[in-house]
């Protein structure tokens, strides 16, 4: 029995905890692979964003050990992998720590300082403290007046400072976990049951395609302007410009546009050309362009990549949608730019039929009623996780072995424990990721901007803590409280009633999340207003003619985009990596069968005024090339405009959406006459009738079914 209340060192759990760490490193490194090219992308950028993506993975892992080597009792083994108390309590200390500094201070000052546009390493830094000091006095400001609660109430003193800072970061950091895991536990299943029909996934896919297509025009044509702007200045030799001449010249070896390159500037007169560029060139201005010109082209990237993954999916799903005649699939060469797995081929093309045809579909049905389940449970356990935790369908799967009223957690419980952490995980990344409402930012595959790199890892790390923590009081109190976790944040929570108080009830709110999502209030706010969420809903698309959003016309570009008449200025479009000195390599795009000569011209790489657009509510076949050309005019002098605030961004999108908007069929005929009836209508003897008698004998006697020329009238 001693030897049971005095267990020797734990030996093999710090191996397997060694392992799993080795494990967790190369993942993270495979992920930053994938989205960052490793030999050229800095140090400052590779390091901070290691560490943000490996702490929350090691927090998977410290959760599970820590509720198992808590819950060691007298008389009782420790069961599952455990390690001693004061190395759990300094690995939690070393992992809160570092991830509030990295997310509150280290990883904004980078990602402002690579976004910042100067040239030297001074005038970045000091732009990154300048943005990050207005955001900073903003939070301290609002913190201020809970300062003075907690110093009134509890004494001044370091630890109700350290707890005051502990509570607010872990309550912002509930309150936006909360929403984002909401969404992701209704998106995840329902994606997977909805993909598991092929012709409906088909008919997603092409009914998504004209809204990508829009915003990739959008993007080209931005970048233009920008690129023609660039070219103006480096036109420009005298005056203020003199002083900025190695900077300009290192922006038009960034836009490199060749010889050949059509621009805007010839149909323009040169006084509206002039007035792109401001009298004096400054260097906030400079800044200023090179910023905008980098989140440009990074823009282009990210909607070029998202063209190529949308056409080579509809490509696949086509493939499997038309092997149900043949028994018989073959997806053609692999992409040279595709992964290892991807260029791997094993199966045979009948076997590959069964497996995306046949297996493939009923696995995602039953992953999607299985995480429905994972879905309802964590909604239920936030609900009764105060009142009735005992009801807590997490803590039955995750506390196996109980002693009167101590529970203990084993290595299956650790296991289940795990998944649960990262299915939670899972759901709210996946929403960080949809939910596009970020200033543009976006993973891109190999192509990611710096600044969204630093932003989308501060995310993650932001939400991992209180993630966490949320997690951990599922569990009942006799279990959770006992944990080295716990007595390092969870008291410090739970110091004052305001905050008690908010870590009981705010989890309540994650119903509205789920209901947005479940009944599809987002695509419903998006019709109404012109904006919302860049997630196609149910009901989103268009299965009625052609119109935005209709999968009849995603279907016809996707079918120009195989047959060469968009391929070759899509890429032209990314013969150059955004980035500039960075060196990024190009994106993978698809490789488009089609004639480089003439006769396909794509669209994409002429002018903006001659382009074939999509047909979509900002681009109307209708619109007079005038129109077109104040509107690129309207553009380029707004150039240097400051970015406009959410109401003026509301007039606007409102203002465009009335202008934009089709009249419909039942008020076109106002104004227009009484149509004539056919008995009054006349028929000229070829088949066709018409309503309004013409030449010599065109009088009263028509009307009763008379000539003109055959002189009476017949009853």
């Amino acid at each position: 029995m001693m030897a049971l209340a005095n267990p020797g060192p734990p030996v093999g759990s710090e191996v397997f905890a060694a392992l799993a760490l080795l494990v967790i490193s190369f993942i993270v490194i495979l992920i930053l692979r994938y989205y960052l090219p490793l030999r050229t992308t800095p140090a400052y950028l590779l390091v901070p964003v290691f560490f943000a993506l490996w702490l929350p993975a090691y927090i998977v892992i410290l959760m599970p050990i820590d509720l198992a080597s808590s819950a060691r009792h007298d008389g009782d083994a420790p069961r599952g992998i455990w390690l001693p108390d004061r190395l759990l309590l300094i690995s939690w200390r070393i992992t809160y720590w570092l991830t509030f500094v990295l997310t509150w201070f280290i990883l904004p000052i980078l990602a402002e300082y690579s976004d910042s546009g100067y040239r030297e390493p001074k005038d970045r830094i000091l732009y990154s403290l300048r943005q990050n000091a207005q955001y900073h006095l903003v939070i301290f400001g609002s913190a201020a007046i809970g300062l003075i609660y907690v110093f009134i109430s509890y004494g001044v003193s370091f630890s109700s400072l350290k707890g005051l800072v502990m509570s607010l970061a872990y309550c912002w950091g509930l309150a936006l976990v909360i929403y984002l895991m909401g969404h992701g536990l209704v998106a995840i299943p329902r994606r997977l049951f909805r993909n598991a029909s092929i012709s409906g996934r088909l008919r997603r896919i092409q009914a998504h395609a004209p809204m990508i297509y829009e915003k990739l025009e959008e993007a080209e044509m931005a970048l233009e302007d920008l690129e023609m702007q660039v070219s103006e200045l480096g036109r420009r030799k005298v005056g203020s410009a003199r002083n900025f001449r190695d900077w300009i010249e290192e922006l038009v070896e960034m836009v490199e546009l060749p010889e050949s390159h059509p621009t805007a500037r010839t149909n323009r007169p040169s006084g509206e050309v002039d007035r792109i560029l401001p009298t004096v060139i400054t260097e906030k201005y400079m800044a200023d362009l090179t910023r905008r010109l980098i989140r440009a082209r990074h823009a282009r990237c990210r909607y070029v990549d998202e063209w190529s993954r949308l056409v080579e999916s509809a490509v696949e799903t086509q493939a499997i949608l038309d092997s149900a005649a043949s028994k018989k699939l073959d997806f053609g060469q692999p992409s040279p730019h595709g992964s290892f797995w991807s260029r791997l081929s094993l199966l045979t093309p009948y076997t590959r039929y069964l497996l995306h045809y046949r297996i493939v579909p009923y696995l995602r049905i039953g992953l999607s009623v299985l995480f429905s389940f994972a879905s309802a449970s964590i909604v239920w356990s936030e609900m009764v996780k105060v009142a009735l935790p005992s009801l807590s369908v997490i803590r039955l799967t995750v506390v196996h072995h109980w002693n009167g009223k101590q529970g203990q957690v084993g290595f299956a419980g650790q296991v289940i424990a795990a998944l649960w952490l990262v299915y939670m995980c899972a759901a709210a990344l996946t929403s960080i990721t949809e939910v596009k409402v970020w200033r543009g930012r976006a993973l891109v595959r190999r192509n990611t901007a710096h600044e969204s790199a630093f932003w989308y890892s501060s995310q993650v790390a932001r939400l991992s803590i209180p993630l966490s923590y949320n997690f951990m009081t599922f569990l009942s109190p006799e279990v959770y409280k006992e944990t080295t976790f716990y007595r390092f944040l969870g008291r410090l929570i739970t110091m004052t009633t305001a905050s008690t108080w908010f870590d009981y009830l705010f989890p309540v709110f994650i119903l509205f999340p789920v209901c947005a999502t479940l009944f599809g209030l987002y695509g419903r706010v998006k019709r109404l207003f012109g904006f919302g969420l860049d997630v196609i809903e149910d009901g989103d698309e268009n299965d009625n003619g052609y119109g935005t959003g209709s999968w009849r016309e995603g279907r016809d570009l996707i079918k120009r985009e195989l047959n060469g008449t968009l391929g070759r200025g899509r890429r032209d479009a990314v013969r150059h990596p955004p980035g500039g000195a960075s060196g990024a390599r190009s994106i993978p795009v698809l490789s488009m069968p089609g004639d480089e000569g003439g006769s396909s011209a794509s669209p994409l790489s002429r002018s903006p005024n001659s382009r074939q657009l999509a047909n979509t509510s900002a681009r109307r076949t209708g619109t007079s090339s005038s129109a077109g050309a104040s509107g690129a005019a309207s553009r380029l002098s707004l150039v240097d405009a400051p970015e406009e605030n959410f109401f003026e961004s509301l007039g606007h999108r409102l203002k465009n959406t009335i202008d934009t908007m089709d009249t419909p069929k039942w008020f076109q005929g106002i104004g227009q006459g009484i149509k004539k009836p056919k008995w009054m209508e006349t028929n000229d003897g070829n088949g066709s009738s018409s309503s309004a008698p013409s030449g010599p004998g065109a009088d009263v006697r028509r009307w009763f079914g008379g000539g003109g020329g055959e002189g009476r009238i017949r009853l």
